[in-house]
């Protein structure tokens, strides 16, 4: 059989009703606690040796689910979820790197992803050198002999800028390194990392893959090697499981994912289209646009450019304008669900990160970010234009 669409595989991922008596949605497992036949099963169990479950906070059959939902859609050889996407970059990271241990991270990074970065060097001895990820060459002139890990985002929060995952990747692998893509922007419908050749990918299945602004969950996909490698370390002793219910919803976003994307993608390319070309705006930061940098690596490495995009008005008083103006367009921090958010991430997101190296990356004071959802297109354009207009 031919290999299933993304549509198809969407519906279907994860599925297993001959696991839970032929129930076409997953259950949600509630127990905290898995009864065992007896003594010698319990202890296979427990200690891995046989399939099972035993303690919620290590697993159950609907976040088992998820992570061979997410797994399919990724082409990893397993997956682990998380109660957050931060959680989900703190396990798979401290799993991959030590104490000693030194990590290529991007200058254009999400600031809180920036902020654990410094904080695992002051407190973990873990360094890390921050590059213009745009150039893969970057990565190359900073390996050490004490690196092992290349970190990509790409798209990248906020500034959408595109890394060559291959290249990097093919860089990580002449080094004997490992590389990990944060995909949440992309999500699995638009880019796929591990067939490009990175060895771990991440989600902040809060966004997207829940899509619908009403969970917060995370999840790391890669070799089994590497994920049971972190189910026995970070993620049972941090904690930082998710919530069957959470699980749940996951799956149940995923199922629309494609449907969502194809229209997340057309929206986000026809408003690209018209902030470029609207008087009152400095610039645009979005893959589609022939113009932009990271253009013909995304049209390369994408299916889809993607719903982010960010808008530079050239102040923050033209900014406040904007984001005070809005009808349509709802003004909160968050991403990836069906309604258009928008926020001012030098005083929101990025509030934190010095203004020389906000500036460094694009956030300007005049940067609008915008999450671009399902609605009405033309409705959207005209919401945007008419903030544009305020005075």
């Amino acid at each position: 059989m031919s290999e299933k669409s993304i549509f198809t595989k969407a519906v279907h991922a994860g599925e297993d009703p001959d696991r839970h008596h032929g129930a076409v949605s997953t259950p949600i497992y509630n127990s905290t606690v898995f009864k065992f036949p007896d003594l010698e099963t319990g202890a296979d169990i427990h200690n891995w040796r046989t399939e099972g479950f035993f303690y919620g906070r290590l697993g159950n059959p609907t976040q088992q689910a998820l992570e061979r939902a997410v797994c399919e859609l990724e082409s990893g050889e397993d997956a682990l979820c998380f109660a957050s996407g931060m959680a989900a970059i703190a396990a798979a990271t401290l799993t991959v790197v030590k104490h000693g241990d030194h990590m290529v991270v991007p200058e254009a990074v999400y600031a809180t992803t920036g902020a654990f970065f410094r904080f695992i060097e002051e407190k973990f001895g873990i360094s890390s050198t921050f590059i213009d990820s745009a150039d893969p060459e970057n990565y190359r002139r900073a390996v050490r002999p004490e690196t092992k890990l290349l970190y990509i985002e790409t798209p990248s929060n906020p500034t959408c800028r595109i890394t060559d995952i291959s290249a990097v990747a093919a860089i990580a692998k002449e080094h004997g390194v490992s590389t990990m893509c944060d995909n949440t922007f992309a999500t699995p419908f638009n880019q796929n990392p591990l067939l490009m050749g990175c060895d771990v990918v991440i989600h902040s299945a809060t966004k997207y893959l829940g899509g619908h602004s009403d969970l917060s969950a995370g999840i790391v996909v890669g070799s089994r090697a590497v994920i049971e490698r972190a189910r026995h370390g970070t993620s049972k002793l941090f904690g930082g499981s998710i919530a069957p219910e959470v699980a749940w919803l996951v799956m149940r976003g995923i199922k629309t994912l494609p449907l969502r994307m194809e229209r997340h993608n057309s929206n986000a390319e026809r408003i690209a289209s018209f902030l470029a070309e609207h008087p009152n705006v400095v610039k645009v930061f979005h893959p589609s646009l022939t113009g932009d940098a990271g253009h013909e690596i995304a049209k390369r490495q994408m299916r889809g450019f993607g719903a982010m995009l960010s808008f530079d008005l050239g102040s923050y008083d033209a900014a406040r304008r904007f984001l005070n103006e809005m009808k349509v367009v709802t003004l909160a921090t968050s991403l990836g669900g069906v309604e258009t958010l928008a926020q001012h991430s030098a005083s929101m997101t990025a509030a934190n990160v010095p203004q020389e190296e906000r500036e460094k990356t694009g956030i300007t004071d005049g940067l609008i970010r915008m999450s671009v959802g399902i609605e009405d297109v033309n409705d959207l354009i005209s919401d945007i234009d008419q903030a544009l207009q305020g005075e």
